[in-house]
């Protein structure tokens, strides 16, 4: 049964940004926002994929992805997902034996950022770069389908 086991922080030092190299455009997009699980479609360079999350449980849940053409995934995102979509710049680091991925969204979601790390075990001791500001892994307001249900909740 896959697994995601991920912990979020808030970056509290931007400096180091400027020297990024290589950031990958995402277009996400949700299906579905239900309480108990989400399903997304997500391009990331020149492929596309959706995915099936199930409710977290501490940092864990289920997550199933797969892959599909990506022309299908620009018509999903056009025609099916909730708006608004999300845009953000993805950049891996590696640090203290971990590899980062530093999101930096953009359109409606501009000014947010966010460092994520994928972990063995729930119970996984992390160093935090000198950049890594606020633990916001239980703080739900920055996971990608609570920004958006968010924003969809001001628009009523």
């Amino acid at each position: 049964m896959p697994v995601e086991i991920e912990r979020k922080f808030l970056v509290k030092d931007t400096a180091f940004l400027s020297t990024l190299k290589d950031g990958c455009p995402i277009i996400q997009g949700y299906i579905s926002l239900d309480k108990d699980r989400v399903v997304r479609v997500r391009t990331y360079r020149e492929k596309a994929f959706i995915t099936v999350k199930s409710k977290l449980t501490g940092f864990t849940r289920l997550e199933y992805e797969y892959e599909i053409p990506c022309k299908e995934a620009l018509e999903i995102l056009d025609n099916i997902c909730l708006k608004p979509l999300i845009y953000k710049t993805r950049y891996n680091i590696s640090e203290y034996g971990l590899t980062w991925e530093i999101d930096i969204f953009e359109g409606v979601f501009n000014g947010i950022i966010i460092a994520e790390v994928e972990l063995e075990h729930e119970n996984s001791t992390v160093t935090l770069p000198v950049w890594v500001g606020e633990d916001v892994t239980d703080n739900k307001q920055y996971y990608n389908a609570e920004m958006v249900k968010r924003f969809l909740q001001t628009k009523i």
